[in-house]
């Protein structure tokens, strides 16, 4: 199979959606030879921060001298950033390769699999073959019913946060989806809670007290910020001082307090990791689309959050950079989010809105979103794309901020890229 019609068979069954439960993955990886068993995993779940945690904790890892497989979702550019070994993307070889050797499995299958249970299996299978020391996996959605959850004893469970999201599928309060996260934690195995939701903690300790699990908490106290501005955050946590992180955002020192906590956890099985590591990983991770400065040429940024809690952490962010200016938004959003709360967090901030529709079947009509901006009472006007959006954004003078879905990172960087060399520079702006 070439690497183009590998793709098109793992998207060929997108029309199957998501399908949550555990029977196809289970009869699909026993298959393969089951070739999740034997894996050292740190298995992460939560609404928002998965992926900055995944990114940080394998950064850390490595600079420790562990090699490390990564396993999230979604990509922002290329299909092959899903699965990872030592930072690097999986193989275009190697994927057609084991796609090969699932294909023949899957399609056998009475009730196939669904695209991303399709995926889990293939990740799996490369891990297996790499053998690496340890694998960071990432919950696709939820935790109990998510596709990932066949790892029968990972090193640690993380739940990075419980809000709000995917409440159709979830469940509508913080209670039930908190317990569908706590699905991931396994008997005799610690569990890390990184988030602040009182709710959800209580839920989280009680699955961890049934199943005889250590249950631990970040404890955000600790937490001291000593510097903060787009370039990254010094900041000290409890005796450890002066650490850096690069990644902007008010949010990603917390997660990067989980990620001390995490390394503090598995030190007991084996994985050993000095300050110095840590610091050094802290520094060197890098994750797209997490308030990510795009241009050297004009102030634009592009931040993933696309739930309200995501919004939200992407909306103190501004207020820290940006004090009281109202900046610009180009949004998109898909039409299953609760885009109306969003877009509430987004119109008190906004200078003016452009809205976009990503390119996904999911996505919310540019029109329809900016007409709900109008009523909000923010000057809004749906583009036809993000070439238009961005165009008519850096015309107003003002910080720009891409927000509300990851699906329009590609496009939007393409189009960035486009009218960058339209419009001549008017000095840079380092903040």
């Amino acid at each position: 199979m070439t690497y183009s019609e590998t793709l098109e068979y793992i998207h060929s069954v997108s029309w199957r959606g998501s399908r949550p439960g555990l029977e196809r993955i289970t009869e699909l990886l026993k298959r393969l030879g089951d070739p999740q068993k034997g894996l050292k995993v740190v298995h992460v779940a939560g609404t928002n921060g998965k992926g900055s945690f995944c990114a940080m904790l394998a950064s850390v890892l490595m600079s420790s001298g562990y090699s490390v497989g990564t396993f999230t979702s979604p990509y922002v550019e290329d299909f092959c950033e899903r699965i990872t070994f030592d930072g690097e993307n999986i193989p275009k070889k190697t994927l057609c390769a084991i796609v090969s050797r699932v294909r023949p499995h899957a399609d056998a299958m009475a009730d196939p699999p669904t695209e991303f249970e399709l995926i889990t299996a293939i990740g799996f299978e490369f891990f297996s073959r790499m053998r690496p020391d340890v694998v960071i996996v990432e919950c696709g959605m939820g935790g109990r019913l998510d596709s990932t959850n066949v790892v029968p004893d990972p090193l640690l469970s993380v739940i990075t946060g419980v809000s709000l999201d995917h409440t159709a599928i979830l469940g509508d309060t913080v209670e039930k989806i908190a317990f569908e996260k706590a699905g991931i934690i396994k008997p005799g195995r610690p569990v890390l809670f990184g988030g602040d939701d009182p709710k959800a903690a209580a839920v989280i300790k009680e699955q961890a007290k049934k199943l005889g699990s250590p249950c631990y908490t970040t404890d955000r106290s600790m937490l001291k910020i000593k510097s903060m501005d787009t370039s990254g955050t010094v900041f000290d946590f409890g005796p450890q001082k002066n650490l850096k992180i690069s990644l902007a955002g008010t949010y990603q020192p917390l997660n990067a307090a989980n990620v001390i906590y995490a390394s503090a956890i598995i030190y007991s099985s084996g994985l050993k990791v000095s300050e110095k590591a840590l610091a050094e990983g802290l520094e060197k991770a890098r994750w797209k689309a997490r308030f990510e400065r795009m241009s050297s040429k004009f102030p634009v940024w592009f931040d993933g959050g696309h739930n309200p809690e995501g919004v939200a952490a992407a909306l103190e962010t501004v207020k820290a950079f940006f004090k009281d200016e109202k900046i610009v938004f180009i949004t998109g959003v898909m039409a299953d989010k609760d885009h109306d709360a969003m877009a509430r967090l987004i119109a008190p901030a906004a200078k003016k809105v452009f809205t976009v529709a990503p390119d996904n079947p999911r996505a919310l009509p540019a029109a329809e979103y900016a007409a709900q901006f109008e009523s909000l009472g923010a000057e809004a006007k749906s583009c036809a794309d993000y070439t238009e959006a961005l165009t008519l954004a850096l015309a107003c003078g003002s910080p720009v901020l891409a927000l509300g879905s990851l699906y329009a990172y590609a496009d939007f960087k393409k189009a960035l890229r486009r009218v960058e060399k339209l419009f001549p520079a008017k000095g840079s702006d380092s903040r």
